[in-house]
């Protein structure tokens, strides 16, 4: 049962003095205090879980603890859900803060080595396709220019393949389904206009399952918000 709106909204003025003003407890078990006051408190209808655990993040990066938000608890919290939510009930029920924070601990540790391996993969991956770039389609203009944007943004057009590479719609089309040809990208629905193109191998390292082929396997953004809390 989350406050009255008069308590909630004293809650959240305590919670944001806490933020600002607290420098004697250590940041990660500042951070999962913050998380599990601000999940009790509850204060909007929808989206608190996504809040909450984005605070975790903006806090790190505010702190300077992380120099670009590369730390998101989301998928350790789905993985562990109904250990998630049982050691913040004991929170309200017992007081029992020293188990939420050890496994709010345990959680920041793996992800962390996750996030280190992942960089390490990009690391390799990002070399393997270089190569082929490099002794398979040499001559191509704005090749470099493609992979490169992909690491940026792993979704792509053919016209937006144009605008990164300043090639005409034919070359640059010629250059993604090149791409297309050694498994570069791949081609995300079945239209003919306004193909849609994803770095698949990249944007797999960041998912547990892969990313739907067909246009019309992908659930609406509705039944996404209905069916997965933890997206």
């Amino acid at each position: 049962m989350p406050p009255s709106p008069t308590d909630m909204n004293t809650a959240l003025n305590n919670l944001e003095t806490f933020i600002n003003t607290e420098k004697t407890i250590p940041i990660l078990l500042k951070v999962g205090l913050v998380h599990a006051h601000f999940e009790t408190i509850h204060p909007f209808l929808d989206g608190n879980g996504r809040v909450g655990r984005l605070l975790i993040t903006f806090i790190l990066c505010y702190e300077g603890i992380l120099r670009k938000p590369l730390l998101y608890l989301s998928h350790f919290f789905k993985v562990h859900r109904s250990e998630y939510y049982r050691h913040l009930q004991k929170i309200r029920d017992d007081g029992d803060w020293e188990t939420w924070l050890k496994f709010f601990l345990r959680g920041v540790y793996e992800v962390a080595q996750e996030a280190t391996t992942t960089a390490s993969n990009i690391v390799q991956l990002r070399e393997l396709h270089r190569n082929i770039v490099a002794t398979q389609f040499p001559r191509l203009g704005g090749t470099y220019q493609l992979l490169e944007y992909l690491y940026q943004r792993p979704v792509i057009t053919v016209n937006g393949a144009a605008k990164v590479t300043g090639l005409s719609y034919a070359n640059a089309n010629r250059l993604v389904m090149k791409f297309q040809e050694h498994g570069l990208l791949r081609q995300m629905d079945t239209y003919q206009r306004n193909r849609r193109f994803t770095y698949a191998d990249y944007v797999d390292m960041f998912s547990d399952e892969e990313m739907p082929k067909d246009e019309h396997q992908r659930p609406s953004v509705l039944e996404e918000e209905k069916t997965e809390y933890f997206t």
